[in-house]
């Protein structure tokens, strides 16, 4: 590529609601570049952990440069497509990831449609100022309604129709002409090639030989293998031990420029001294400027994380500690439990990344893991005038001593067909969602925004609005605000003794029902002893709900065959006091299974 090489570069990105063809798409189009063939080919290529391919999602941004000449060009241009994760978990990096191109091809479904992520994918990608090529994918399937998805795009994305291109992904047909556009709409990589080396980290991940693999987009400048790095947030420099692009492999070049994107390895030991959004530069020659959007990654729900054999608890610090490596944004800290012995506070970026964490925990490390229920960062503010944030609901500080207590809210946008809008609508008031707006979208379907906790989300919230919908209504949603709420702490005692694994914070409208839901539950799962057990959910000491456990009953009397009244009563009165003393000393033993069912049903 002589002269500007950068004339010939195309920077681009696929973004879609979940299952939308994202993955197939990127297939297509490494396969018709020649980059896989009929021995190296399979299906979501660019997923590369057994998850991925498993679910059929995207966890980690994945990249890959490819040749193409179009049609009507003797030219070859060198195409770059970041793959992105789909889920709401993971939107930092998609923001991210976008910031690393100039064009995306937004991708709709022709038998569903415009759905929620759709939206909150065109938005991000309207953020970054992006040329956004409209592509309709599925038009193999006998429920595919072009015209009306032509409709969609024009009327609820308000894009241009002519642009749109229809296509099977699957099929592979019409594929090309998406190729062709790349060309025609996305403008190349701007950029000054003399200006100190500005190079966006759009994603890492860490290589047991390499160390950890920056994956970046260069803005300004060129870096080379031995150039001596700087890592503008962190403060920490690193020399350059090779530089290269991704091709589905590594392939090594001797630098690279201006517009490219590629990746480079410096001996990091860590992912987080490789932070996602950040800026390098050379430590000779510093930019003056970081690129613009880099913020760290904060935890939106926590839970408590067990081994479920004690003996394990050093193989899961081992574990964590290596995940750690790959997944900068996992947040922990040791943590010791009276029911579940030690363990780990893990912060997760949302219910979809906690799942994945404990799935990869699982089974890349071969661990029994018991996780408590998911709860929220809270803010309060004690009489004593200190701000304090709540992760655990074990820290919650005495009632008396609070002035204010404040609960995260988020801006939740749902798509759904307009029959369901009912249901839909009851269920978020029973959350304490707060009305935004109602979108009339099209014929028949409805765009609903709503402020709701966070809290009331991460409960059944997902599934519940799944199985109302018939699956038909998608979700979206991004972190709002802190708002001030009435909240109180629920306590589960068992014998008169708290359980701290089993602690809620819940708001006041909704702890009774609860509280008297998680006991009754427990009812069912905790063995008879010898004694009575009762079981209370309460508030400070006011108890909301109580269930008894009945004791087992030994049939002191069936020795007695006939005889005096008083005898029989006698040792009755025996038998009484026994339980009486048992209760007072006697412990009661809670199996792992009691909490295993009782926490997973709230998940």
């Amino acid at each position: 590529m002589s002269g500007d090489h950068r004339k010939y570069i195309r920077n681009f990105s696929i973004i879609a609601h979940i299952d939308h063809g994202k993955s197939t798409l990127a297939d297509r189009l490494l396969e018709l570049t020649h980059v896989t063939n009929d021995r190296t080919r399979r299906d979501q290529i660019l997923d590369t952990m057994e998850l991925e391919r498993e679910r059929g999602i995207t966890i980690k941004s994945n990249s890959a440069t490819f040749l193409y000449r179009p049609s009507d060009s003797n030219e070859e241009y060198t195409y770059n497509l970041i793959d992105t994760p789909g889920h709401v978990d993971f939107s930092y990096e998609v923001s991210r990831s976008l910031a690393a191109c100039e064009g995306v091809l937004l991708l709709v479904d022709a038998t569903q449609g415009v759905e929620a992520q759709t939206m909150a994918n065109l938005y991000l990608a309207m953020e970054h100022n992006l040329e956004i090529i409209p592509v309709i994918n599925k038009i193999d399937l006998p429920a595919a309604d072009v015209p009306r998805t032509l409709r969609l795009i024009e009327k609820t994305l308000g894009l241009d129709p002519d642009h749109a291109i229809a296509v099977s992904a699957k099929t592979g047909e019409n594929v090309p002409a998406v190729l062709d556009a790349i060309v025609q709409y996305i403008p190349p990589p701007g950029g000054s090639a003399d200006a100190p080396l500005r190079a966006l980290i759009y994603d890492s991940f860490y290589d047991s030989y390499a160390g950890a693999v920056m994956k970046v987009r260069i803005f300004d400048g060129s870096v080379k293998k031995q150039d001596r790095i700087f890592i503008m947030s962190t403060g920490k420099e690193f020399t350059v031990t090779e530089t290269g692009i991704s091709a589905l492999t590594n392939q090594t070049r001797s630098q690279l420029r201006c517009g490219e994107v590629g990746y480079l390895i410096a001996g990091i030991k860590s992912v987080e001294d490789t932070p996602v959004g950040d800026t390098i530069t050379l430590a000779r020659q510093k930019a003056t400027t970081a690129l613009p959007g880099y913020r760290e990654v904060k935890p939106m729900v926590f839970a408590g994380l067990f081994p479920v054999n004690g003996e394990d608890y050093e193989s899961l610090k081992d574990a964590i500690y290596k995940l750690k490596l790959n997944d900068a944004a996992l947040v922990f800290e040791p943590e010791s439990s009276p029911a579940l012995g030690f363990g780990f506070r893990v912060g997760y970026l949302g219910l979809l990344h906690m799942e994945i964490v404990q799935e990869r925990l699982r089974r890349e490390f071969d661990l029994d893991l018991i996780s408590t229920a998911p709860s929220v960062r809270y803010r309060v503010q004690t009489t004593k005038g200190e701000a304090l944030e709540i992760q655990n609901p074990s820290a919650w500080p005495d009632p008396t001593l609070i002035e204010k207590m404040e609960e995260p809210y988020v801006r939740a946008s749902i798509m759904t067909p307009q029959e369901y809008m009912g249901n839909i609508l009851t269920l978020l008031q029973e959350k304490r969602g707060v009305q935004e707006n109602i979108i009339y979208v099209d014929d028949g379907t409805v765009q609903l925004l709503y402020r709701v906790p966070l809290a009331e989300l991460i409960f059944e919230f997902y599934d519940r609005l799944k199985s109302i919908s018939r699956g038909y209504a998608s979700l979206d949603y991004e972190m709002s605000d802190y708002e001030e709420s009435k909240l109180v702490k629920v306590d589960i005692l068992v014998n008169g003794q708290p359980v701290d694994a089993l602690v809620m914070i819940v708001h006041r409208s909704t702890a009774e029902a609860r509280g008297r839901t998680l006991i009754e539950k427990l009812k069912d799962l905790i063995p008879r002893h010898q004694f009575q057990i009762p079981l209370q959910a309460a508030i400070g000491s006011k108890i909301i709900a109580r269930e008894n456990i009945s004791a087992l009953r030994k049939n002191v009397t069936a020795k007695c065959y006939g005889g005096d009244i008083s005898r029989k009563r006698k040792l009755l009165e025996k038998q009484k006091e026994g339980k009486k003393k048992m209760k007072s000393i006697g412990n009661v033993n809670i199996p792992q299974e009691a909490f295993l069912a009782v926490l997973k049903s709230d998940d």
